[in-house]
């Protein structure tokens, strides 16, 4: 399995070399590539990133404050993320915490130089290997062997490598303005869902002004609506979970289809015995 190591700027490229070889030493079946070392002398850069793109399993990103908005750190996870088949594309936060990242990185799962969130990264790779993956008792074992090691030589790439220019902070504004972006984009969402269960021929009793429960129970009933777009939903029109829960287990089995055809009141009293 190849995992494909992207950086820019010293900082990123020094850690992107210890990252190489700390998967190499914990998952050994592994073979991560980063161009530092494994570009031959003489080859087009460009067709042979675009050649080891075709050929990833996984890919990794190193950010740092100063590369979290150069162009090509930019290229190669869009390069990453539209090669890969699964969503196997993180992001590795160097000097950052999440809300230093903009999108279009921010859609993407953040691994910190912690020991909880390097864990997660290690299963994460192994879970690629097929019939080469270790057991995870066994993977736990490598695993805390070697952390120690990353975590001593992780300290010393900051403590060697220190930032060229210095990058102001993300401004609350910013932070405030995704958070809005990101709150619209999910209410049009939410009203799209409902304008697609509009059309289902299930239907639903209704006495009275129609409440976000039932709107709810419009989505789980339309088998073309997912449970994550339902959970989605749930959270942004303040369903509790206790609902959400008889929700679902009235109307979804666990491969999400729908298995009740119960009709409810606005009021979300008993279901009618009838089928």
């Amino acid at each position: 399995m190849k995992v494909f190591v992207s950086w820019s700027g010293q900082r990123s490229k020094a850690v992107a070399e210890l990252l190489s070889d700390w998967i190499k030493c914990v998952l050994q079946a592994s073979q991560p590539w980063i161009s530092t070392r494994d570009i031959d002398k003489g080859a087009i850069w460009f067709s042979e990133i675009s050649d080891q793109l075709r050929e990833t399993a996984a890919g990794i990103v190193c950010l740092t404050q100063e590369n979290k908005n150069k162009p090509w750190i930019l290229f190669e996870t869009g390069a990453l993320a539209k090669g890969l088949s699964t969503n196997r594309v993180c992001t590795f936060l160097v000097d950052l915490s999440p809300a230093d990242i903009e999108d279009p990185l921010a859609q993407f799962n953040h691994t910190s130089p912690e020991r909880s969130s390097m864990w997660g990264l290690i299963s994460s790779l192994n879970s690629c290997l097929d019939n080469a993956r270790l057991e995870e008792r066994i993977l736990k074992q490598v695993f805390d062997t070697y952390w120690p090691t990353f975590e001593s030589s992780f300290r010393d790439v900051l403590a060697n490598t220190p930032a060229e220019t210095d990058v102001a902070p993300r401004s609350g504004d910013s932070i405030l303005a995704e958070i809005l972006s990101n709150t619209r984009m999910l209410s049009s969402r939410v009203r799209e869902l409902e304008h697609r269960v509009s059309g289902s021929s299930e239907s639903v009793i209704e006495v009275g002004p129609q409440s976000n429960v039932v709107k709810l129970m419009k989505m789980a009933q339309a088998p073309e609506i997912s449970v994550g777009e339902i959970l989605t939903a749930a959270n942004l029109l303040g369903v509790s979970g206790v609902e959400l829960e008889n929700i679902l287990g009235s109307h979804r089995s666990i491969d999400g289809r729908v298995y009740s055809k119960r009709k409810y009141n606005v009021k979300g009293s008993d279901p009618d015995s009838s089928q």
